[in-house]
């Protein structure tokens, strides 16, 4: 069973070696997970609720 090179080449069991990047709503970390593998570009949100909530509103002058 060989693993597909590309996106994770450098996991190595452990999760420190996943890209991860913040949640627009709530700012929570969120690490890479193979089912985003397709459109880890386009997630935005944490969760459903954080999907729902949306970004938070720029303040504005």
């Amino acid at each position: 069973m060989g693993r597909r090179s590309g996106d994770t080449s450098d996991f190595k069991g452990n999760k420190s070696f996943l890209p991860s990047k913040p949640c627009a709503a709530c700012g929570r970390a969120m690490t890479w997970r193979k089912a985003w593998a397709r459109n880890w570009d386009d997630v935005r949100w944490c969760s459903d609720a954080c999907r729902r909530r949306g970004a938070p509103a720029s303040p504005t002058s």
